[in-house]
């Protein structure tokens, strides 16, 4: 591979909102030596009719554990990933308290959990580091610390308040953490047992993270009936404490609840007028994914899936989630089974839950009650009733970046399984394609804006000096091909990836690279 590499007549997008300049890119020693006309190197590639960017930075994402599984990082680095942020919605793999098993966590993050081979023997996110480092990454990682592990480490699975020695004791964690290298805290508050936690808990976290100038990013509450009130709780913890905050995936689930999203946006749009840092980050699709438990009332997960999952035989349990369910937000033919933690192919993968309720002669919910009754947190889900409209609101919105919410994924490999949401393989070609009116703005949405809300000052620009995390597009092929039926298909139109200078990506082609480093914010 040559220590030196020329991009030469290609449209220069620098990733920071500037209009784009046709000019020739200088890569040496895995940097960007220099940009601008008539460049010289021994060895020159003609781009010209594409686009050179910075390689996209996806700072929402799920690939704790996968990029153990398979390190290259196909899914993502074949759309032009070349930086990824683990530990989002609080289901990071890392603090545990000392002395607590690790298979209680592992069990409730099962969403994060494809590949049951993967050895997940580290107690602190310093052994992450080391452990995913050895792993030699094919892509740039960093972490959030996960709200799940430190709470559910220190004060358990049972619904009660973290008392004050907790409290201290999960902050102590926390700062540790930032001590290794994390770029921020993320919460899940509907990931069990996160619902139980209360502000006061929330309230000295943030304090932590606003005090090390990292991130505080919110999975909130619930993005249907309530989602004005969850990220009302979001940005009052953000005023509280000064720290600076992101609000995940950020849609208004449910016919009923379309167009909230603005009122949303109107509360961010507030704090940072009075001077305060919150932005928002959505992927371009009108569906989610997350495990089917989400749907369980919070109450009913307590004590974690080795508890909840027999009392899903109890009548009385059953009848008190059926309960629950009656005036649900979307329908039962609006969610289709992923995967599962059964050997594949799982015959129920691919179908919905309607479907699978007619030809059982049951409803829904009986589908729902036994799946997770038999697998737990071992069933993922795919879920609609999300409007084009707000999708559009907030990808519009200055203080959005794009963001995947997905998994790295290796389509051939254990985590090729099931049929994936397919932000795993197509979220930024498909934004830049389909929503990207303005290419300089859509490509700063995927690059520097997110690099920069996680402190990684440099990442997601094209200038001397940068780190030569790169991607060559051409402009009249990209798209997304991967779909809800058949999830397992590269992005078409990314021509080069370049990742730290190594060309990981080559026409299309895997070149079998892994030059990704783990990258750690300011300690």
């Amino acid at each position: 591979m040559p220590d030196e590499l020329l991009l030469t007549g290609g449209l220069v997008v620098d990733g920071s909102g500037g209009p784009a300049v046709t000019a020739d890119v200088l890569v040496r020693a895995g940097r960007i030596a220099a940009i601008g006309p008539g460049l010289s190197a021994p060895v020159a590639r003609d781009v010209t009719g594409r686009v050179v960017c910075p390689g996209f930075v996806d700072i929402h994402t799920h690939s704790d554990l996968t990029l153990l599984s398979d390190p290259r990082a196909l899914s993502k680095v074949h759309q032009g990933v070349t930086t990824e942020v683990v530990g989002n919605c609080g289901l990071g793999v890392a603090p545990l308290a000392p002395g607590v098993p690790v298979a209680p966590i592992r069990a409730a993050v099962g969403y994060l959990d494809l590949d049951a081979a993967v050895d997940w023997s580290w107690p602190d996110l310093a052994g992450y580091f080391s452990v995913l480092a050895a792993a030699g990454p094919g892509i740039n990682v960093a972490s959030l610390v996960g709200h799940l592990a430190l709470h559910g480490s220190v004060v358990g699975f049972t619904d009660r308040p973290a008392g004050a020695a907790e409290v201290d004791r999960m902050c102590g964690l926390l700062g540790e953490a930032f001590d290794a290298g994390a770029v921020g805290l993320s919460t899940g508050l509907v990931y069990a047992p996160l619902p139980y936690v209360r502000d006061d808990e929330l309230l000295a976290l943030a304090r932590v993270v606003a005090g090390r100038d990292r991130i505080f990013t919110w999975h909130v509450r619930n993005y249907d009936d309530a989602l004005v009130d969850s990220v009302t709780q979001a940005v009052r913890v953000a005023r509280a404490t000064g720290a600076r905050t992101q609000i995940s995936h950020l849609a208004a689930v449910g016919r009923r609840n379309w167009g909230a999203v603005r009122k949303a946006l109107d509360l961010v749009d507030a704090a940072n007028a009075d001077g305060f840092d919150i932005g928002v980050d959505i992927y371009p699709y009108l569906h989610g994914n997350a495990p089917l438990s989400q749907l369980l009332p919070a109450h009913t997960q307590e004590g974690g899936p080795e508890a909840w999952m027999p009392r899903l035989a109890d009548p009385a349990v059953r009848a008190f989630v059926r309960a629950a369910w009656v005036d649900r937000p979307t329908g039962w033919d609006e969610i289709t089974l992923s995967w599962t933690s059964r050997p594949a192919p799982d015959p129920v993968v691919g179908s919905s839950v309607a479907e699978l309720a007619a030809a059982a002669g049951v409803d829904g919910a009986e589908i729902v009650l036994d799946l997770l009754a038999a697998l737990g947190n071992g069933v993922l889900m795919t879920a609609g009733g999300r409007s084009e409209d707000d999708l559009r609101a907030v990808l519009g919105h200055p203080a959005t970046v794009v963001a995947s919410d997905g998994l790295a994924l290796d389509p051939g490999g254990v985590t090729g399984a099931g049929v994936p949401h397919p932000r795993s393989y197509g979220t930024f070609p498909r934004f830049l394609q389909r929503y990207a009116a303005d290419l300089p703005d859509g490509i700063r949405r995927c690059t520097s804006a997110p690099a920069a809300r996680v402190g990684l000052s440099d990442r997601g620009l094209l200038r001397p000096g940068a780190p030569a995390d790169v991607v060559v597009f051409d402009p009249a092929r990209l798209a997304d091909r991967a779909t809800f039926t058949a999830p397992h298909q590269f992005a078409a139109g990314i021509d080069l990836v370049l990742v730290n200078g190594a060309v990981t990506v080559d026409g299309g082609e895997h070149t079998g690279a892994r030059a990704g480093s783990v990258l750690r914010g300011n300690t």
